[in-house]
């Protein structure tokens, strides 16, 4: 039998950040695949006035919260810095993003880039949500609830409750 004290153990951490305007289904896809790979996902909720979302900070946070409460191991925090800073002040160097489109791609490699060029020690690790919410985005959702229509198949069942 072998002694205890000498194996260590890593506990792996990743933020999985964005406005989450609301949070839909292709979100909960790239967090559930993230905690496939990591102990500890934060869903970082950035306050992002100049996207003038659609509903306030408090409520996103809230939503993801809803949409995430039966996942011990992932926490929603929200937040208003440079995301970079965030992730260092978490003590976190790697941040998820999802890639739905080759469209995602330019954008998310440019801030994978910048977020680098901050803080070396910083990685970004890109997921791929199932082709069944390859099409779900939170502007495709704020469309449909602008116009009065069907969205509740985009979303999970937890923040229609909270809406």
């Amino acid at each position: 039998m072998q002694n205890n004290e000498n194996i260590t153990t890593t506990y792996k951490k990743a933020i999985y950040s964005g406005t989450f305007d609301p949070i839909t289904n292709g979100h909960m896809d790239i967090i559930k695949r993230a905690t496939n790979i990591f102990d500890e996902v934060i869903i970082a909720v950035a306050k992002s006035e100049t996207k003038a979302p659609m509903f306030s900070h408090e409520r996103r946070v809230d939503f993801a919260k809803a949409a995430t409460e039966n996942m011990p191991s992932v926490r929603v925090i929200g937040f208003d810095t440079l995301l970079v800073d965030f992730a260092t002040n978490m003590g976190i160097n790697t941040i998820i993003r999802g890639l739905r489109a080759v469209s995602d791609f330019e954008y998310e490699l440019q801030m994978g880039y910048a977020n680098s060029s901050i803080n070396k020690k910083i990685e970004t690790l890109y997921l791929m949500p199932t082709l069944e919410n390859a099409f779900v985005s939170s502007t495709i959702v704020r469309e449909i609830i602008r116009f009065n229509g069907k969205f509740e198949h985009l979303v999970p069942k937890k923040v229609i409750e909270c809406m």
